[in-house]
């Protein structure tokens, strides 16, 4: 499913009544009649009453909609109004007119106090203050009658998205609605699918409102959500050798976490065949745990990284398999620093930088451009600050936009890893993923996460595919994880292990784990 910013959304508005020749109206009530299925159905009991909250622009006259619906389904209803009527206009102010001339309650309101009676006598509320346009903090009545909303303990019903989210960015500006359930139109906003944002939605649902497929399809619209492919089948006649061979070039003295997840993670998650370059002291320690890999021991620099002398003979590995995995664990001795450097400007085949390989490539986009074969990087937001020279609080301000300037300047594809991981292609594409949880942040799920890409481009997808997949499976392995376990004490090896469940339950066709969905309901 595509996402659209503010300005997309507003554009698809324009178009649909000026190419379509669709009326305002008509946009505004579907809107509020898909907002008022979504209450009848889950939120509302017989005999509650209803307080609609309503600014006076467009998400206003949405909820006008919503109080028309319940007055005509007999369920008793009131209508708040934050401002002036004589400010509505448009289709808002159409409904204004229909909606004074029934039996309803309406009322402007100067204060939340003289709001808080009527509140706390409703079963429902629904918030139809601010909706997607908001850009500065929130302050006044609207702060006041937020807070208000969060305190009640009522179901609370939001109107495209919680009032006090910014809806190209998920920014919280100063407070924000915590809904039960939103239900947003067209197609969801940024602000809806990107935390803190997304926390704040309860259960979101979307409406298309009737607008024409060609909109909501549209090419120029480059967000979506990254929604689940479908793998290749695994064939009865497969070997090892037609799953993939990587080789992960990774560890250091103190460092036999990163290589062995990065490897075991291939082979867990469906790859042939996994070489692993890590230092000759460490090698014995990780076959312990890693019967299965092919350890490739290296001459060690006197810090225990892998040292430059090795150069040649992992370019030689790397034009025999078909991925390479470069960096997690590898330290920062400045040999070693060189070394990745060095392989990264040689490598022909697709290359995933991660870890400490991407504190080597900092700030050096154009060896990362002129690279001779396809990159993937995989950082997590403190590395993505130290690639882009920015502050960590300025990329998290905007993500999407600095993502697409990361992968446009290195030419790279990026995955930007945190809730709700982000991935960027070149071409300015970006995807929105919804599997995983709180319990993936924890040491070594991004060496994890390396190798889970590997395994997908080994089992034949196309390599942003497999960027894609991989990124959706990891998630997935940390959700069945925690379904058995809880978010709390879950530890990279958890998740390693839930990767073959993980593949299984995607090969099913399954769509969530424990009630958690990773597709947003269409209404």
């Amino acid at each position: 499913m595509k996402v659209a910013s503010v300005a997309e959304m507003r554009a698809m508005d324009h178009k649909a009544m000026e190419r379509f020749s669709i009326p305002e109206a008509i946009l505004m009530e579907n809107a509020g009649l898909a907002a008022y299925s979504v209450l009848a159905r889950e939120a509302h009991r017989k005999g509650e009453k209803v307080a609609v909250l309503c600014g006076t622009g467009n998400n206003g006259g949405d909820g006008l909609v919503v109080a028309r619906a319940l007055h005509a389904a007999g369920v008793p209803v009131q209508v708040f109004l934050t401002g002036a009527a004589e400010r509505f206009q448009g289709a808002a102010r159409a409904n204004y007119e229909i909606i004074t001339k029934l039996p309803v309650a309406i009322r402007q309101i100067k204060s939340a106090a003289a709001v808080r009676n009527e509140i706390k006598h409703s079963g429902v509320l629904v918030d139809a203050l601010l909706g997607t346009g908001l850009d500065r903090k929130v302050t006044g009545l609207y702060g006041d009658l937020i807070e208000l909303m969060n305190e009640s303990g009522k179901t609370v019903l939001s109107l495209d998205i919680p009032s006090g989210i910014n809806g190209d960015t998920g920014e919280i500006m100063g407070v924000a609605v915590r809904a039960a359930y939103t239900v947003t139109f067209g197609l969801p906003k940024i602000g809806n699918l990107l935390y803190p944002g997304f926390s704040h939605n309860g259960e979101l649902r979307v409406s298309h409102i009737s607008f024409p497929p060609t909109l909501y399809d549209d090419a120029s619209l480059k967000i979506q959500i990254n929604d689940p492919l479908s793998l290749p089948p695994r064939s009865p006649e497969a070997h090892k050798g037609a799953l993939g061979k990587v080789l992960i070039i990774a560890g250091a003295a103190n460092y036999f976490g990163a290589p062995y997840f990065s490897a075991m993670s291939f082979l867990k998650a469906g790859g042939g065949y996994a070489y692993l370059a890590t230092p000759r002291s460490a090698a014995p320690f990780i076959a312990q745990k890693g019967s299965e890999l092919v350890l490739m021991p290296q001459q060690e620099t006197n810090t225990g990284s892998i040292a430059l002398v090795n150069r040649p003979g992992l370019l030689e590995l790397a034009e025999k398999v078909d991925f390479v995995v470069l960096g997690p664990g590898l330290s920062l001795a400045e040999e070693t620093q060189r070394l990745v450097r060095e392989l990264a400007a040689a490598i022909k085949t697709p290359l995933l930088i991660d870890g400490d390989g991407l504190t080597a490539l900092t700030g050096d986009h154009q060896l990362l451009r002129e690279r001779p074969g396809p990159t993937i990087l995989t950082p997590h937001l403190a590395e993505l600050a130290r690639l882009t020279g920015k502050t960590a609080s300025l990329i998290n301000v905007n993500k999407i936009a600095n993502l697409r300037k990361t992968a446009g300047a290195t030419g790279a594809s990026v995955v930007m890893k945190g809730p709700h991981s982000l991935i960027g292609a070149p071409a300015g594409r970006v995807f929105i993923n919804l599997s995983g949880n709180p319990g993936l942040a924890t040491a070594g799920t991004g060496d994890v996460l390396t190798g889970v890409i590997a395994a997908m481009f080994g089992l034949g997808l196309p390599l942003e595919e497999a960027v894609r997949k991989g990124v959706f499976i990891h998630g997935l392995a940390g959700d069945l994880a925690a379904a058995a376990q809880g978010e709390d004490g879950m530890t990279a090896r958890d998740v390693l292990a839930c990767l073959p469940a993980a593949m299984q339950h995607d090969r099913s066709g399954t769509t969530g784990v424990s009630g958690k969905s990773y597709e947003i309901p269409v209404v």
